[in-house]
């Protein structure tokens, strides 16, 4: 049987919304068969779980049941009916002719009309990015005016985060790894600031945007967020009218890494010196920053602000460990050293985005990932999603547009039952035909 799939993967134009999609069997595997309507929000994946393995022709197999299997009886798998019902909401919205429809502010309706119809001379905004603005500009400025229709997702938001984030309003935007999120991050800002600029009254808009990274890697790529950067995504990308990129440079905007919201000592003292210091009955010597010293070293620029815009960059290592809830068993070992790191360094971020929602107020934290689901030791179920996703463009979507190619899983050498695995003993293998002559000799060796 001819296998389609593989051969030619891509069906729709990553510049149009997806219409059709391959058909999976209910073991995951390609059926071969197109299926003429977009993809549901499932969210099955083309990379394979990690299993046991017994023959070559098992290790070759693609695994596409990401998802299946992980409720229990303490907490239940929904597979995004939520997201669906949006994406069939934000669809409709967009399909209104007349932007006096649209329940938008016009610098909105005028962005909008550019991002989905200006000749870019460049390469043009994908679909899924745009869906993925338009995602959260309906949840801002649309569901807030559709009664009943808009308010119930809009509760949901407001249960999911009052269970898991106290006092934070997040809200996911789940796009495959490839397919651009960093431009996804500048329309946001765009159309915060450029209506924050001109509707200076108006609490649902801000000039000032914290975002927030897991390394220092990714924080100098995003550097193109910048509007005064030389490569700022703004005016070479053509993401703003022309007359509108003024109002950009009045954007504020800190971009760190999660690891600068960890409280610093403010003074270097040793433990001997620390003893000096406190005596024997005296009081502790408290040297740590306060939340407020964090967040004037942290975020100096924005302190004069008032509700803040987040956006977390990776935002699957951001979470609050649910404690006592699941029973899991106990992780040993590296899977313990794993967790525990991963647990760190979530907590370390969520307090730093909770400190600066107590200081100066956020108007929503919004989280970027390709992978919005807990991880393992947090509490929940390893591999569950984000319940405040509300947008979903999976990398099956991705492929399936183009926009990312489609990835290939290796054979193993080492499948028990086979023959020898191969550089099990390399310097048997090899020895007699490496060089005799030593390299004091003074000779060129062989390639």
């Amino acid at each position: 049987m001819e296998d389609l799939f593989f051969e030619a993967p891509i069906l729709n134009s990553p510049y149009e919304s997806p219409y059709q999609h391959w058909e999976l069997d209910e073991q995951g595997q390609p059926t071969q068969q197109i299926i003429k309507s977009r993809r549901a929000a499932e969210f099955i994946t083309p990379i394979p779980k990690p299993r046991r393995r017994r023959t070559a022709v098992e290790q070759e197999q693609m695994i596409f049941d990401e998802g299946l299997g992980l409720s229990t009886k303490y907490q239940q798998y929904d597979i995004t009916g939520n997201i669906n019902e949006i994406r069939r909401h934000v669809n409709q919205w967009r399909s209104l002719p007349n932007p006096s429809d649209w329940h938008v502010t016009p610098e909105t309706a005028r962005l909008l009309r550019h991002w989905r119809h200006h000749e870019f001379t460049n390469l043009r905004p994908f679909f899924c990015q745009i869906e993925a603005v338009e995602t959260l500009i309906w949840l801002t400025e649309v569901a807030p005016k559709l009664g009943p229709n808009g308010k119930r997702f809009l509760d949901h938001l407001a249960n999911a985060n009052g269970e898991v984030n106290p006092d934070l309003v997040r809200i996911a935007l789940k796009l495959a790894t490839g397919a651009g999120k960093t431009t996804v991050m500048a329309m946001i800002i765009a159309w915060h600031t450029i209506n924050a600029v001109r509707r200076p009254n108006s609490p649902r808009f801000t000039r000032g945007f914290l975002i927030v990274t897991p390394g220092i890697t990714i924080r100098d790529r995003l550097r193109v967020l910048h509007p005064n950067d030389p490569d700022s995504y703004y005016a070479s990308g053509e993401l703003v009218p022309t007359d509108m990129l003024g109002d950009l440079h009045r954007a504020n905007i800190v971009i760190t890494n999660y690891h600068s919201f960890r409280l610093r000592e403010t003074m270097d003292v040793s433990r001997g010196g620390r003893a000096l210091l406190e005596g024997r009955t005296g009081p502790e010597v408290h040297s740590l920053e306060t939340e407020g010293q964090m967040l004037q070293r942290v975020m100096p620029n924005l302190m004069w602000l008032k509700n803040i815009l987040a956006m977390n960059d990776e935002a699957h290592h951001c979470y609050r460990v649910k404690q006592g809830q699941l029973d899991e068993e106990d992780l040993k070992g590296d899977d313990k050293k794993e967790a525990d790191s991963n647990n760190e360094a979530a907590r370390v971020w969520i307090f730093g985005l909770e400190a600066v929602n107590r200081k100066l107020g956020m108007t929503n934290v919004i989280d970027l990932s390709a992978t919005p689901f807990f991880l393992r030791g947090s509490g929940f179920v390893e591999g569950t999603l984000f319940p405040w996703t509300m947008s979903d463009f999976s990398l099956m979507d991705a492929i399936e547009c183009g926009i990312v190619k489609l990835p290939r899983v290796p054979v193993a050498d080492n499948i028990p039952g086979g023959d020898m695995p191969k550089f099990r003993n390399l310097w048997e293998n090899i020895r007699d035909r490496m060089p005799r002559q030593g390299r004091g000799k003074g000779r060129m060796l062989a390639p």
